[in-house]
């Protein structure tokens, strides 16, 4: 009993430095935000005024806050598709190409190792730019046409495009890992049942790989709701709010107009959105465990 206790007391005190930096940096900035998001507070001022639930009710009556929330959407279901099926069918490619496949991913991976910072740099100098690059090109050849960052219809597809440019390859790497852990036996029977490729795919490789495709739902989904980085390089939010995101507005007004009370609140949203995905995965394997 004694070795059993110094052993238990051993795992805590090995734990411990890793819960004091998550309490560190997690818990107490989180209790933080819920409590700041109830007040009116410029982030410099030490007179903190306790307001209840103004900041949501003005949060809701805010058309720029809708139109982030809109935006988001948009943003998680072009995530949901595009680089989805892209990364898929990327990995299905890949599976048989036993010589080839490590130099295609170190090709593919190039965009995703890349810093945001350059990321952005490169389709703003070379895509979007109306005095260098495509742009520019075009325009000398005649075309009337003009960056789509500029334009408020096609601005956060154009945003989201550079984005999906960059991750699809990472979910290439996640997909092909968790294909190649398809029992071989699996495969070789279908086959000899004349299953072809789609047939294949869709009752072989797909069923085994179902628990990191509906991982990989829910971090996509919390992702895209956190998004921020590549809005806030191309665009900033504009033109006129036209790429606005939850992540992109709480920056604006806890730093531009100093409402870090209001963005707080808007902080809380961008988890709530956080926890529904986690609750419909907990949803779904719950309901796999129980079968």
């Amino acid at each position: 009993m004694k070795a059993n206790r110094k052993k238990i007391n051993w795992n805590y005190l090995l734990i411990a430095p890793a819960l004091l930096i998550s309490v560190a940096i997690i818990l107490l900035p989180g209790i933080m935000t819920i409590y700041y998001s109830f007040t009116d507070w410029n982030g410099l001022s030490p007179n903190i005024t306790f307001v209840g639930l103004k900041n949501f009710q003005d949060l809701f009556k805010d058309n720029v806050f809708r139109r982030a929330i809109m935006n988001n959407v948009i943003w998680t279901v072009m995530f949901l598709t595009i680089p989805v099926c892209i990364g898929m069918l990327s990995a299905m490619l890949l599976l048989n190409r036993k010589k080839t496949r490590s130099i295609y991913q170190v090709a593919f991976l190039i965009p995703y190792v890349l810093a945001p910072s350059v990321n952005a740099m490169l389709w703003l100098n070379i895509m979007f730019s109306p005095v260098s690059g495509v742009i520019a090109a075009l325009r000398n050849m005649g075309l009337d046409v003009s960056s789509p960052l500029a334009n408020l219809k096609s601005a956060i597809y154009a945003c989201a495009g550079v984005d999906i440019w960059h991750y699809w390859s990472y979910l290439t790497v996640i997909y092909l890992a968790a294909l190649r852990q398809t029992p071989q036996d699996q495969v070789e029977a279908a086959m000899v049942e004349g299953a072809g490729s789609w047939q294949l795919f869709r009752h072989v490789y797909l069923p085994s790989i179902a628990a990191t495709v509906k991982m990989m739902f829910v971090i996509i989904t919390i992702g895209c709701f956190l998004a921020f980085d590549y809005i806030k390089l191309l665009t900033g939010g504009g033109p006129a709010h036209a790429t606005e995101v939850l992540g992109t507005y709480a920056y604006t007004l806890a730093f531009g107009s100093m409402k870090v009370g209001k963005a707080a609140a808007v902080g809380l949203v961008i988890s709530f959105f956080g926890l529904i995905a986690s609750g419909i995965y907990t949803n779904m394997t719950r309901k796999e465990n129980l079968v």
